[in-house]
């Protein structure tokens, strides 16, 4: 982690163009922006959470962890995002029972609980904001849970190609390990289900990279 950025007006506005003036006031007074570089570790199982996130640059990746170690990946955080299930940690005073990392470097907006809270209330915009990325991070477990559970692990593996895209283009720099890892595979079968890709004719393989032909 680096160092602590000042938030300005219009970052505020970027982000919640309806935002009413007193809560633009009170974000510039109470929020700060932290900046990560890419693989740091930003929220850690176990940790209590103090403050409501709020991704303003970058990709973060937030994950599950097994007792033994092993990675689950259960969704991305693009700019813009809030964390529901930091946030639901945060307002019961409970542990993470996530993990959250970065993907790639990255800028955090960090909003003290006592002020989210009280911004949920007494304004709109704020409450929407929230409401909003509820509604988002559910949809989205709910189609990895659709993924784990009605798709065989080449199914999921294109499932997962297809949403690296979204945020990595048709070029991810990701090792076949790294693949394993989030969707709780090994290498070994990784690799045998990309060469099989890689015959179809809907990726190509690189040293530690994946090109997307067509999926």
């Amino acid at each position: 982690m680096s160092q602590i950025v000042k938030i300005g007006e219009s970052y505020i506005r970027s982000l919640i163009p309806d935002a009413e003036d007193g809560l633009v006031n009170e974000f510039i007074e109470n929020a700060v922006i932290k900046e990560f570089k890419a693989g740091d570790l930003i929220l850690d199982v176990g940790q209590y959470i103090r403050s409501t996130m709020v991704l303003s640059k970058g990709i973060l990746k937030v994950y599950r962890e097994s007792g033994e170690g092993d990675e689950f990946l259960m969704y991305f955080l693009e700019p813009g995002d809030a964390c529901a299930l930091t946030v639901l940690c945060e307002v019961k005073s409970e542990k993470s029972t996530i993990a959250v990392k970065a993907d790639e470097d990255a800028e955090l907006i960090f909003v003290p609980l006592e002020y989210s809270e009280k911004w949920q209330v007494k304004y709109p915009t704020w409450h929407r904001f929230i409401i909003a990325n509820y509604r988002k991070r559910f949809e989205e477990l709910l189609t990895t849970l659709d993924s784990v559970v009605f798709k065989a692990l080449d199914e999921r593996l294109e499932f997962y190609l297809k949403r690296q895209m979204q945020h990595n283009g048709k070029h991810i720099s990701l090792s076949h390990q790294q693949i394993a890892n989030d969707l709780n595979s090994t290498r070994e079968v990784i690799s045998r289900l990309l060469k099989k890709l890689e015959q179809a004719g809907k990726v190509k393989l690189h040293r530690n990279s994946i090109e997307v032909i067509k999926l």
